[in-house]
C-alpha cells in the first residue's frame, strides 16, 4: 500500500476555500485516499482562526497530525501562530526522516512555507523524488523550484475540499497505476465506500423533486400574497419565480448527480438558465446532464494535467454550458411538451368530473403513499401543476386526504386512545401535521393496528376529495393547515374540503377506538371468569 504526508496550513485563499474547517479539508483528503488504497502516514497542518494573509505570530491556531491509534486525525498543539510554527519545526524531522528511509512514497502540500515551517519536510522529498501534489500558487512554485518532483501543481482559487482531494488522488493513481474511483458523500468511515462512485446511479428523480419542493411553496406563497389587495404587483414577482423554477430544479440535479460541492452547482444554474424554456422538466434534463459531465470533464482534465483552478472551471463552466445549450437548441419544445401533456391529462380528468376525479384520488392517496408510489409519481405530478399555476388540483387531495386524514386519526387518539401511552404518541404526529401539514406517517401506528381505522382513513380521503372535485379547489400541502386555504384558488371550498378529511377520520377512529376498548375490556372479563 502506498504511503502519504500531508503539510501545509489553512493559507490565505485556501482558508476561504475550506482551509477555516481544517477536519473538513483533511477527512476529504482522508476519504479519497481510502478509495484509492493510498494510506496516510503523516499530517503536519497548521490551522490558523483567520486568513494567512493577514494573521500575525499571535492569531490564535492549532497543529493538525495523524494519530492511527486515535483513529486518525488530531489536534496535537493549540496556542499563538508563532508557538504552532516552532511546535511544527520540532515535529518536521521525524517526518522528513520518514521520508529519507523510504517509508512515504507520496506528499501533498497545500499553502505549505518550504523555506520555513515545512523546509526539512520538503528538503528530503526534493532529496528521495517523491512525487508531490499540492495546491497554493506561492508555496508549489517555491517547491517546484528547488527541484521537486512535482506530478500536480495549481493555485487555490475555484477549487474546493472535495475537487482538490480527487485531483490528488487522481494524480497519484495514474502514476502508481492504482484504481481509483472518487467517493461521493462521507463513505463508511474508512473512505473506502464507492457504492455510489458512478453518477448514473445517483440520479433519482424522486430526491431531485422532494429537494425542490421549496421553491414550489414560494411560489405559491407569492401567489397567496399577490391577491392581497395593495399586493398585486407580486403578480410580477409570480412570473419571475416560475421562470426561475427550471434553474432550482437543474441545480439540485447537478449537485445530487455530481456532488461535486460548489463546481456542480455551478454547472446545475448554467444549464438551468439555458433550460428555462423546456419548464421543470428541461431543468431537471439540463441539471442531470451537468452533473454527468461535471464528472467526466474534471476526470479527464486532472489526467491531462491541467491546474486544479481550471479543471474546476471548465468542469463548472462548460459542463453547464454543454447540457444547457442542449436543452436549449434541441430539448426544451419536447420537454416542455411533457409537461404540457401531464397538465392536460389532470385538466381532462378533472373537466370529465371533478367530482368522480377527487374521489377516485382520494381512495387511492393512501395505498399510493404507503405502496411508495407518492413520492415517485404524484408529487412529480403535483409540482408540474403547481409551475403552471402555482397551486394543484392533487396537491389539494394531498392536503385533505393524507394531512388532514392523519391529524384526524392523530386526535382521536388524543381524545378516546385504546390505551393511555397511544395520546403521547399521537400528540406530535396531530401537531406536526396542523402546524407544518407534513408527516402523515404519524397515523401508520393506528392503521395498521386496526383495519377499522385503515379502512376510514381511506374512506375520509375517498370524501376529502370528493369535496375538492365539487369545490374545484387547487391547493398545496406542506404548509401551515391554517395558511393552507390561503394559497388556494377557493378558501371556503378548502377549509369545507379539510374539515371533511379531518372529522371524518376523527369520527370513525373514535369509534374504532371505542369497539377495541370493549372487545379488551370482554376478554378480560372472560380470562377472569375462567
Amino acid at each position: 500500500m502506498k504511503r502519504i504526508v500531508i503539510i501545509g496550513s489553512s493559507g490565505g485563499n485556501l482558508y476561504n476555500l475550506g482551509g477555516k474547517d481544517p477536519q473538513k479539508l483533511l477527512r476529504e483528503i482522508q476519504l479519497q485516499a481510502g478509495s484509492a488504497g493510498i494510506e496516510i502516514a503523516g499530517v503536519q497542518f497548521i490551522a490558523a482562526e483567520g486568513s494567512m494573509d493577514t494573521a500575525g505570530g499571535k492569531t490564535e491556531a492549532a497543529v493538525y497530525s495523524w494519530k492511527a491509534e486515535a483513529g486518525g486525525i488530531v489536534v496535537a498543539f493549540t496556542g499563538t501562530l508563532e508557538e504552532c510554527n516552532q511546535y511544527v519545526q520540532s515535529t518536521d524531522a521525524e517526518l522528513a526522516r520518514q521520508l529519507t528511509d523510504g517509508l512515504v512514497d507520496g506528499l501533498i502540500s497545500m499553502s505549505a512555507d518550504p523555506n520555513g515551517t515545512n523546509a526539512q519536510v520538503v528538503a528530503a522529498a526534493v532529496k528521495k523524488q517523491i512525487p508531490i501534489v499540492g495546491t497554493g500558487g506561492t508555496s508549489m512554485a517555491l517547491i517546484s523550484a528547488k527541484g521537486a518532483n512535482v506530478l500536480l501543481t495549481s493555485g487555490t482559487t475555484g477549487t474546493t475540499n472535495r475537487t482538490r482531494a480527487i485531483s490528488f488522488m487522481t494524480a497519484f493513481a495514474k502514476k502508481w497505476g492504482l484504481s481509483y474511483r472518487p467517493v461521493i458523500g462521507e463513505g463508511k468511515g474508512t473512505g473506502t465506500d464507492t457504492s455510489a462512485g458512478s453518477p448514473w446511479k445517483r440520479i433519482n428523480i424522486r430526491g431531485i423533486m422532494m429537494s425542490s419542493l421549496p421553491g414550489f411553496i414560494a411560489l405559491a406563497l407569492i401567489l397567496a400574497l399577490s391577491k392581497i389587495p395593495g399586493l398585486d404587483m407580486l403578480s410580477g414577482v409570480f412570473d419571475v419565480l416560475i421562470k426561475a423554477l427550471p434553474v432550482v430544479i437543474a441545480a439540485i440535479a447537478a449537485k445530487q448527480v455530481s456532488d461535486m460541492e460548489e463546481v456542480s452547482v455551478v454547472a446545475g444554474v448554467l444549464a438551468g438558465i439555458l433550460s428555462v424554456d423546456g419548464g421543470i422538466i428541461g431543468g431537471m434534463i439540463g441539471g442531470i446532464g451537468a452533473g454527468l459531465l461535471v464528472n467526466v470533464l474534471f476526470r479527464t482534465c486532472i489526467e491531462w494535467k491541467f491546474p486544479t483552478t481550471t479543471v474546476n472551471i471548465i468542469a463548472g463552466g462548460v459542463s453547464g454550458l454543454i447540457a444547457g445549450l442542449i436543452v436549449y437548441y434541441l430539448l426544451a419544445p419536447v420537454a416542455l411538451q411533457a409537461g404540457e401533456w401531464v397538465k392536460v391529462l389532470i385538466e381532462g380528468a378533472v373537466s370529465y368530473s371533478p367530482i368522480l376525479a377527487g374521489l377516485i384520488a382520494g381512495l387511492l392517496i393512501w395505498p399510493a403513499i404507503i405502496g411508495g408510489v407518492y413520492h415517485a409519481a404524484i408529487l412529480p405530478i403535483v409540482l408540474l401543476e403547481m409551475e403552471k399555476t402555482g397551486n394543484s388540483f392533487l396537491g389539494a387531495v394531498d392536503m385533505v386526504g393524507l394531512v388532514m386524514v392523519s391529524a384526524g386519526i392523530t386526535l382521536a387518539n388524543m381524545i378516546l386512545p385504546r390505551d393511555k401511552s397511544e395520546a403521547t404518541v399521537a400528540a406530535p404526529g396531530f401537531l406536526i401535521n396542523m402546524g407544518f401539514g407534513t408527516f402523515v406517517e404519524a397515523a401508520y401506528p393506528f392503521m395498521f393496528s386496526n383495519k377499522l381505522v385503515f379502512a376510514g382513513a381511506i374512506a375520509s380521503a375517498g370524501i376529502a376529495g370528493m369535496m375538492v372535485g365539487v369545490f374545484d379547489v387547487r391547493g398545496t400541502a406542506y404548509v401551515p393547515s391554517v395558511m393552507a386555504p390561503l394559497l388556494s384558488n377557493s378558501m371556503l371550498g378548502f377549509i369545507a374540503a379539510m374539515a371533511s378529511g379531518l372529522i371524518c377520520s376523527l369520527l370513525i377512529t373514535l369509534i374504532a377506538n371505542q369497539i377495541a376498548k370493549k372487545k379488551a375490556v370482554q376478554q378480560a372479563d372472560g380470562k377472569a371468569s375462567a
